[in-house]
Formats: C-alpha cells, sequence, structure tokens
C-alpha cells in the first residue's frame, strides 16, 4: 500500500468508492452522492487529501477540512475518512488516518476531530487506537434510511497549547522534503 496526495485525476475513482456508503449506509448522513468535480473541489485548499493505493488501484482516501469557519477555529479541522469496502481490515484506514494526521501536525493544526454515525465499532476502535478521545455524543442527530441515527465526536489534540499559537500553514507551503518523508514513511 501506498499513500500520497489526490489528484484530480483520482476524482472519478473517489466518487465511486463513496457512492455506495450514500445509497446503502447510515455511515454518511448525505443522501446524495458527491461527483466527480465536487472532490476535485475538495482538493483545493490549504488541506490535505490522501488517497491509499493497493497495486496501482486507490482503495481509499482521508482527507481535513475546517472544523468550523470562525476564525478562533482555524488550527482545528475535521477529518474524513473512506476505504472501498472490498478493502477493508487491510490497514488502509490506518496507514491514511497515520500520515494525515502527521501532515496536519507538520502544517501547525493543533486540534482533529471526527464525527462518526453509531453503530461503528471499527472506525470508533481505529479512532482510539490512534489516540482519539470520545467526548461527545448527539443522539437522534440524522434521519437516514427509515431510522433516527445518533453520532459520536472524537478529537485528538495534536500540538502544544501553551502560549499563542503559531498560524497553521497550507500544505503547498511545506517543503518538498516534509511532504516526501511523511508519505514514504513505512
Amino acid at each position: 500500500m501506498r499513500c500520497r496526495l489526490a489528484t484530480p485525476a483520482d476524482a472519478p475513482r473517489l466518487a465511486e468508492i463513496y457512492a455506495p456508503y450514500v445509497r446503502d449506509t447510515a455511515v454518511t448522513f448525505a443522501t446524495t452522492p458527491l461527483t466527480a468535480a465536487d472532490f476535485r473541489h475538495k482538493m483545493q485548499g490549504p488541506y490535505p487529501f490522501l488517497v491509499c493505493e493497493k497495486n496501482g488501484e486507490v482503495i481509499g482516501y482521508a482527507y481535513a477540512a475546517a472544523f468550523r469557519e470562525k476564525e478562533a477555529y482555524r488550527w482545528d479541522v475535521e477529518l474524513t475518512i473512506y476505504v472501498d469496502s472490498t478493502h477493508h481490515g487491510q490497514g488502509a484506514g490506518r496507514t491514511l488516518m497515520t500520515k494525515l494526521l502527521a501532515l496536519l501536525k507538520a502544517q501547525g493544526y493543533l486540534n482533529a476531530y471526527s464525527c462518526i454515525t453509531l453503530p461503528n465499532e471499527k472506525s470508533i476502535g481505529l479512532h482510539k487506537a490512534l489516540g482519539f478521545a470520545e467526548i461527545g455524543r448527539f443522539d437522534n442527530s440524522g434521519y437516514k434510511l427509515g431510522k433516527w441515527r445518533s453520532v459520536t465526536w472524537l478529537h485528538l489534540p495534536l500540538g502544544n497549547f501553551e502560549g499563542e499559537p503559531a498560524e497553521p500553514v497550507p500544505l503547498h507551503t511545506l517543503p518538498e522534503a516534509a511532504l516526501s518523508a511523511i508519505l514514504n514513511e513505512h
């Protein structure tokens, strides 16, 4: 398995991975699958968007986005991860999350959050194995596939909270050597 930064050429495959989660599960509260254009749009901006390949095929992806829009939240990110259902349990999720978190730390982000629809013990287990802690549950917060669904929020501190924080830097400003070291680390 190999992780790399996503490119616009990956967008159709990402839409293909995501669509069954939208149509067939409550893992996401979305009810309309994203298009390739939607994924290309998500790749723009200061946050990392990674794909995981196995034998040259994209089998999963993970990315960060703004947690909230107000300025004082600029050190916080919300994470998203999806792995093709035929590749669950092979380590793609852990690999993607580990590299995503390392990039976010290098950029200067200080808090990572994930929102997980319940039940989803595999995703919660992965997050907890990476150091996340459950910080809150929102009961009956979404209605999908004929029933009300609850979610749990998980949090991972990424840095030091002493003094005034440095501004997070956009991904494209990280030195190529730092990007390469993180993405190629085993």
